[in-house]
């Protein structure tokens, strides 16, 4: 088969920029990876999703394309390369442009959550420091609205006085110029469960547990940018994961049916990455879907999808062509 490779390539820093401002979009290892994968049994057309992604795709016409573009611009960018591929009439992997833009919306995900009765932390969605906040317990989290990859979620996302949260809202929104999620925390454990399949074949690969005993002493045991991206790094590795999770039955049980049913009610397709958070009663929480989930090949990258996946007994190229396989069998390929 021809088969399509869209993505988005690291561009470093640049100036007016905040410093995490591609942190959503892949390394030429990465990009590399993946193309190795899938050409180990199709034709691999590379097509970087920018301005002119629309026109290398008619001219290109693959068959199908395994989609790992975030986008470029706004709110709704994971969605842009999907819904191009729907006018063209091109087959992809992974969520429809719906599904990708409301899981990037972290409200609108949650309140779609809360209608479906997938538990997830109390929140509210505000835009200013100066917006009456209803959440009156501390701590709170504070997160950019439409950000992916720890982006815009520092050791100080975690604010304890309505000072700091104040502060922290009218910081996000300068930076980051967008509305800001302010969640209830929970003081549990948290983990990450990899998601692969559509309706009756439907898989959880081992599950993945953040352990934030490895960051330093005084940090807020969150996965923060800090922790993703500058402490835990190739080169000097923090042994922050356990997979598969250190559950009992009845846990991994509760985890993986919460993380099916949010699969299911955000409509995600073929495969998905979801975060999870106990509370103080060891009860679990959706904290957010990623459907377009990070896939850095080595194993001292720390990159949860492949992690789960290894675990399961898959390489790396094995995993990149099970997801093609399943977007493949949902269109009758």
């Amino acid at each position: 088969m021809r088969v399509g490779l869209t993505f988005n390539l690291k561009k470093g820093q640049k100036a007016g920029l905040t410093a995490d401002w591609d942190a959503e979009w892949d390394t030429e290892e990465t990009i590399d990876a993946v193309k190795t994968a899938l050409s180990t049994e199709h034709k691999v057309i590379p097509i970087e999703a920018d301005e002119n992604a629309v026109e290398k795709l008619k001219e290109s016409r693959p068959d199908i394309v395994f989609n790992i573009a975030e986008g470029r611009e706004g709110p709704n960018r994971e969605a842009h390369i999907p819904a191009m591929l729907e006018m063209l009439g091109i087959p992809y992997t992974g969520s429809d442009p719906m599904s990708l833009s409301i899981c990037l919306d972290k409200g609108r995900a949650k309140e779609i959550l809360f209608f479906y009765r997938v538990s997830t932390p109390r929140f509210q969605v505000v835009s200013s420091g100066q917006e009456k906040i209803r959440l009156k317990n501390f701590p709170l989290m504070v997160k950019p609205l439409h950000e992916g990859s720890s982006k815009g979620v520092n050791n100080d996302a975690v604010v304890f006085t309505v000072s700091d949260l104040k502060n922290k809202i009218d910081e996000i929104t300068l930076h980051y110029r967008q509305p800001v999620l302010v969640e209830e925390y929970l003081d549990g454990r948290e983990f990450t469960a990899a998601l692969m399949g559509n309706n009756g074949d439907m898989r959880v690969l081992p599950i993945v547990e953040i352990k934030f005993d490895s960051l330093p002493g005084d940090i807020n045991p969150i996965y923060s940018y800090e922790a993703k991206w500058i402490w835990d790094r190739a080169e000097t590795p923090l042994d922050i994961f356990q997979c598969p999770a250190d559950v009992d039955g009845r846990l991994k049980n509760k985890i993986e049916k919460i993380t099916l049913k949010a699969y299911k009610s955000l409509g995600c397709r073929d495969w998905c990455r979801i975060d999870v958070r106990l509370d103080s009663k060891g009860n679990p929480h959706i904290l957010e879907l990623n459907p377009l989930p990070g896939i850095l090949p080595r194993p001292e990258d720390n990159s949860c999808f492949p992690k789960a996946a290894r675990t399961a007994g898959m390489s790396y190229n094995e995993m990149i062509l099970n997801v093609l396989n399943i977007a493949r069998k949902r269109y009758g390929i």
